[in-house]
């Protein structure tokens, strides 16, 4: 008998795909994650395509999240520096010493 957990899932089933992801998956997982564009496209045909593997499905939905946690920090990032920026600009004299 197998030490490694059994599917409590019925086979077939869409959604449940709980095998192991092989070091080769990984590897061309993290390449086509590099690549810009590339990226969105394969991480939601892998978080919602129904077809991966849990694991991956997983990973792909936590990384989705991640990048809109850094688009909206940036946001923010950038709305807080520009407001900065403009007030400083408001006080400028325009003469030199």
């Amino acid at each position: 008998m197998s030490n490694l957990p059994q599917d409590n899932y019925p086979p077939g089933q869409p959604g449940y795909n709980t095998g192991v992801v092989s070091f080769k998956e990984w590897m061309i997982t993290m390449l086509l994650v590099a690549i810009p564009v590339v990226n969105l496209v394969m991480l939601f045909i892998w978080a919602f395509g129904g077809n991966a593997k849990l694991s991956k499905s997983n990973y792909a939905k936590a990384t989705l999240i991640w990048m809109v946690i850094g688009i909206v920090v940036s946001i923010i990032f950038s709305v807080l520096f520009g407001a900065a920026i403009a007030g400083l600009s408001q006080y400028s004299t325009g003469t030199s010493y």
